[in-house]
């Protein structure tokens, strides 16, 4: 058995190698390990959560997160660089939303296994 196989995978070549093939490149590696970055933090969190439902403005989102509008557009430019939001403008406004459906299951999963514990 080579140094680096597990005994219990030794059984069958087949699942280890079914593994093998299938492991992301580094490149998706790296942007899905940047990408779990950004919801590293708090405070983008609780912004992700403000538009779980709805578009909301930054006074909107700062008034909701009770922080300061500059922090609050610090964090948004760093979520849209993600792709984890969307900007929409109305004349002077702008409104922010979850980028699609697949954040709003990302945020919904990791929730039911933070409550499972």
């Amino acid at each position: 058995m080579p140094e680096n196989e597990c005994a219990v995978c030794a059984y069958n070549r087949q699942i280890l190698e079914k593994l093998r093939s299938e492991m992301p490149n580094e490149e998706t590696i790296t942007r899905l390990a940047d990408t779990f970055k950004i919801f590293g933090d708090n405070t983008r969190i609780r912004i992700l959560w403000a538009l779980f439902d709805k578009e909301m403005s930054v006074s909107e989102i700062s008034n909701t997160i009770q922080m300061s509008q500059s922090a609050v557009s610090h964090q948004l430019r760093t979520l849209k660089h993600a792709r984890l939001i969307k900007a929409r403008r109305d004349g002077k406004n702008t409104f922010y939303s979850l980028d699609d459906e697949h954040v709003k299951r990302i945020i919904e999963q990791v929730m039911i296994h933070v409550k499972e514990q």
